[in-house]
């Protein structure tokens, strides 16, 4: 036996008894050894024109552990009674707000492992059935490693008017991975809007893993928002991939304001006949952070529909990819698969690309796409400098326009504003004037 099976050997066993110690169901723990097995042989996503496989983010020698975080890392949170909420901070819950007439509904809104004893066959049913074992490193790590998370379950024919806010708190104030799995099933006609703020406190320098994993049944609808802040000395994987069912339709908006390097992993899985998906996806990057992102759309049933729109910032010498891949598979008669990727340069030292991906295996669809990567409009940046609005503020207003699209569909006018101050913080610190 070779001293890294071995490794692997004691990897195992290691983190086996760390699960049963947390009390977890046995299947979780066949689960997690099994996924130990495929770090082995498995290699990283494919990802074109952006090379991270040297980045730290499967760091098997940080164990799985459970500790309790500090509930202040939180008192940033604007928590209120009148909202639905759920905070976590490191592994810690801080508060769940579920409306009584919700909860009576059926309505689940839990912490992940809370969600495993008290919803069990839910849970069993639904984690790691969209994103499986046995499809790359990072995922077999996120299964491996699982440490925090949590589980919304809005039955049939359930509308809920109030968006469902959750609020995870990455504990950088000591070395530990964040391993997150946001798990979330929609039944029939359920209709709901979620808005996720994921930060960091602390200045540790820790990975994190964190994923979405969506199920969206027939009729249904639900609107995801992300806001996505992750500190300098975070190196991100974020996984978000949805399921979705007949005349089903999911919608993403995300913000990607992270200030350490990222990679992005994000698949709208068209099942249903009729079903739709709009992700939308806007990214700034400063410094000499680096960013790639995969969005796919994969059209499987009949005249499904899948709308990419990637727009981002490069500031300084930071660096940004986008591939928008659309995936008409054969039968997906009637399918519509359109992307729009653009990137706009501040800086002559940044490098950004925009990718767009079709793969056609039908003959009666719709598929178009359109890139660009270029400068601010010069001839809006003459029009408000002519009417007396100096340089620097004329870039971010062209800069907000150019990323309204997104910004413009988080149903908490809230949580705008909370993403334009960030990006009004990370372009007054990183933008470079001619």
């Amino acid at each position: 036996m070779t001293e890294a099976v071995q490794n692997y050997e004691t990897l195992k066993t290691d983190v086996a008894a760390a699960a049963k110690a947390h009390n977890e169901p046995q299947w979780l723990v066949d689960h997690r050894v099994a996924a130990i097995d495929d770090l082995v042989d498995l290699g990283f996503p494919n990802m074109q024109r952006f090379r991270y496989s040297d980045w730290t983010l499967t760091p098997t020698d940080e164990p799985l552990e459970f500790k309790d975080s500090d509930k202040a890392l939180a008192a940033s949170v604007p928590l209120a009674e009148d909202r639905i909420q759920f905070v976590q901070a490191g592994q810690t819950t801080v508060a769940v707000n579920l409306p009584d007439d919700l909860k009576q509904q059926g309505v689940i809104l839990t912490d992940l492992f809370t969600a495993l004893h008290d919803h069990a066959e839910l849970v069993e049913k639904y984690l790691f059935r969209e994103i499986k074992l046995g499809e790359d490193r990072l995922t077999s790590y996120h299964a491996a490693f699982l440490n925090s998370g949590l589980f919304l379950y809005v039955p049939k024919g359930v509308e809920i008017e109030k968006p469902i806010e959750a609020y995870l708190i990455q504990d950088s104030t000591r070395k530990q991975p964040m391993v997150s799995h946001v798990l979330i099933v929609a039944e029939d006609n359920a209709k709901f809007s979620y808005i996720q703020h994921m930060a960091t406190v602390g200045d540790e320098e820790n990975a994190a893993s964190a994923a979405v994993e969506m199920v969206a049944k027939p009729n249904s609808e639900v609107h995801f928002s992300s806001l996505d802040e992750l500190g300098e000395h975070t190196t991100g994987y974020l996984k978000r991939r949805a399921n979705i069912g007949d005349n089903a339709t999911v919608d993403w908006a995300i913000g990607l304001m992270n200030d350490g390097k990222t990679v992005g992993d994000f698949d709208s899985e068209l099942i249903g006949q009729g079903s739709k998906a709009d992700s939308k996806v806007i990214a700034v990057t400063s410094g000499d952070q680096r960013e790639g992102i995969n969005n796919r759309v994969t059209n499987h049933g009949k005249r499904s529909t899948g709308f990419i729109l990637q727009r981002g910032v490069l500031l300084k010498k930071s660096e940004l990819v986008f591939n928008g891949i659309g995936d008409i598979i054969h039968g997906a008669s009637g399918a519509n698969a359109e992307q729009e990727n653009r990137v706009l340069m501040m800086s002559n030292g940044a490098h950004g690309d925009a990718n767009p991906i079709l793969l056609i295996d039908e003959n009666d669809v719709l598929a178009g796409h359109a890139a660009s990567v270029g400068q601010v409009d010069q001839e809006q940046m003459y029009y408000l400098m002519s009417r007396g609005i100096a340089k620097p503020t004329a870039q971010r207003m062209v800069i907000r326009g150019f990323l309204s699209a997104v910004i413009g569909a988080v149903p908490l006018p809230e949580v705008r504003q909370e993403m334009i101050d960030i990006l009004e913080r990370k372009l007054e610190d990183g933008q470079q004037l001619e």
